[in-house]
């Protein structure tokens, strides 16, 4: 084994390296999504966990149960790609690679 193996390994180690480092700013990273114009807001960390919701009254209407709920699924979808575009970023890779 030359040191062509060498190297490979030494790069491989510090691929890992970098991959833990990410790993821990994923978990510490958190985006807000929105929909209806703010009324919806969800918050997600790195690894898509949810930390909070947000609903504005003005938005609650017990006759339009299904509108609310389409503004939820909205403000997370927003979140969910928000926290994909930071992790390609983050990553150095074009957005949109893994989604």
């Amino acid at each position: 084994m030359g040191s062509g193996f060498a190297r490979k390994k030494k790069e491989a180690k510090q691929m890992q390296e970098q991959f833990s480092q990410m790993q821990a700013k994923m978990s510490q990273m958190e985006v807000v999504g929105t929909a209806g114009g703010g009324l919806v807001s969800i918050t997600l960390n790195g690894e898509g966990e949810m930390k909070s919701i947000k609903i504005k009254p003005d938005c609650v209407d017990k006759d339009d149960v299904d509108g609310l709920e389409l503004l939820i699924r909205s403000a997370y979808a927003d979140a969910q790609s928000k926290i994909k575009a930071q992790s390609s970023a983050g990553m150095g890779l074009p957005p949109g690679l893994f989604g």
